[in-house]
């Protein structure tokens, strides 16, 4: 916990918000859970589309592995062709308590994603919850992204927000370790319940 007092909220999306993940794509085209995790970790890899998140262009990204993988071509080639189809929707708890912390007008509200700029948009249109945060930054635009702590930096500057009453939200342990190590107080997200008590705990709701 903080000394100060909690006055800024910040979300990262995919699978806090935002139900994303290449799987709902992939379990349509692969005929075993095996197959499937093997594409993943070997050709389209997190760290390969963590590349475009950070500012790489969808076609760059995709011909990159075309040309590495040819005999997964039409696989590859589907990551970004369909990648609507990794959308699940919102995750229904966390959008209940967005709604509930913008609904309380005691914070600012933010998001901090690693997202492609060219994906994002669909993202924006689709999902209503997206437009009550008072600002969010995509790393594919500003070209960089979590962990490193220069984007949690421009967040703040950009809002004029202050670390030490600030609260990172984000699923992935790196990202919250870095927060931490920046002076941001921090919430590893595992489910929409754990994040509500770990927010009843901090009497942020109540």
């Amino acid at each position: 916990m903080q000394n100060k007092k909690i006055n800024t909220i910040i979300f990262d999306l995919g699978a806090v918000l935002i139900d994303w993940n290449p799987r709902h794509l992939y379990r349509k085209i692969f005929s075993s859970e095996e197959e499937m995790e093997n594409f993943l970790r070997d050709v389209c890899t997190s760290d390969w589309n963590e590349t475009q998140d950070e500012g790489r262009t969808l076609a760059e990204g995709t011909e990159l592995l075309v040309n590495s993988f040819p005999h997964h071509e039409e696989n590859i080639r589907a990551y970004y062709g369909r990648w609507d189809e990794m959308l699940g929707g919102e995750i229904e708890g966390t959008k209940n308590i967005l709604h509930r912390l913008k609904e309380s007008g005691q914070y600012k509200l933010y998001a901090l994603t690693n997202w492609s700029d060219e994906t994002f948009p669909i993202a924006w249109a689709m999902y209503p919850s997206l437009h009550w945060f008072d600002g969010i930054v995509v790393s594919g635009k500003e070209k960089m992204r979590k962990p490193a702590h220069a984007f949690f930096q421009l967040l703040l500057d950009r809002y004029n927000a202050d670390a030490h009453t600030s609260l990172f939200i984000d699923d992935n342990l790196r990202n919250v370790l870095a927060a931490r190590e920046f002076g941001i107080d921090t919430i590893l997200f595992e489910s929409p319940e754990q994040l509500k008590t770990a927010l009843e705990n901090r009497s942020i709701i109540i």
